[in-house]
C-alpha cells in the first residue's frame, strides 16, 4: 500500500505508518480482521500500538510506503491537498526488492495522482483497480479511499472498500 507522505512528526502517536492518531488507516483494519474499529489503539494513551501493528502488517504480508521521497508541506498541517512531491519515490527499485508483489494499493487521491502521473496512466475509480505497466512487470492498481477522516466516507464504508480489495488479492 502507498501513502503519499507522513504528517509533520509533531502528528505522529508511533513511529510507523499512518502514524496521525487521527488518521482511521488502523481503525479500518481494526474493523476488518478483528471486527472491532479500536484494536489498534490505546485509547487512554490516545496512540496506536505500534508493536501490534508491525507485527499484524509482517503477518497479513502488508507492505506499506510512500509515493513521495521528499515534499514541501504548502501549510503547517496533514492535509495532501497542500502537499507538494518534490522527490516521487521509485516505485521500480522499490518492486524489485519485492518481485512477489502484484498489486499496488494507493490510500488516498495524492498519492494515486502521483503514481499515475509516474507511469503516465489513468487512475481507477475509488475503490477500483486497473492493470498498469511497471517495469517488466503488470501489477494491479487499486485506488483505495483516503483513510484520513477529512475524506467525507463513514468509517465502515472505507472498511467494506479495502476488504474487497483485500479480498480479491488474497489476504483475506
Amino acid at each position: 500500500m502507498l501513502g503519499s507522505f507522513p504528517p509533520p512528526q509533531i502528528r505522529w502517536s508511533m513511529n510507523f505508518y499512518y502514524p496521525n492518531f487521527q488518521n482511521d488507516m488502523w481503525r479500518i483494519m481494526g474493523l476488518i480482521f478483528f471486527g472491532n474499529r479500536h484494536h489498534f489503539e490505546h485509547i487512554i494513551e490516545h496512540r496506536f500500538d505500534e508493536q501490534r501493528v508491525v507485527e499484524f502488517c509482517a503477518r497479513q504480508g502488508i507492505a506499506l510506503y510512500d509515493t513521495a521521497q521528499s515534499v514541501r508541506r504548502l501549510r503547517n498541517n496533514a492535509s495532501d491537498n497542500h502537499l507538494e512531491v518534490v522527490t516521487p519515490t521509485n516505485i521500480d527499485a522499490l518492486l524489485a526488492q519485492i518481485p512477489q508483489c502484484y498489486t499496488i494499493a494507493t490510500t488516498g487521491e495524492k498519492s494515486t495522482s502521483t503514481l499515475a502521473k509516474l507511469y503516465t496512466c489513468s487512475k481507477p475509480p475509488v475503490g477500483g483497480h486497473t492493470p498498469i505497466k511497471i517495469g517488466k512487470r503488470t501489477v494491479n492498481l487499486y485506488r483505495m479511499p483516503s483513510s484520513s477522516r477529512a475524506y467525507p466516507l463513514a468509517l465502515e464504508r472505507k472498511a467494506e472498500s479495502y476488504k474487497q480489495m483485500l479480498r480479491n488479492v488474497g489476504i483475506l
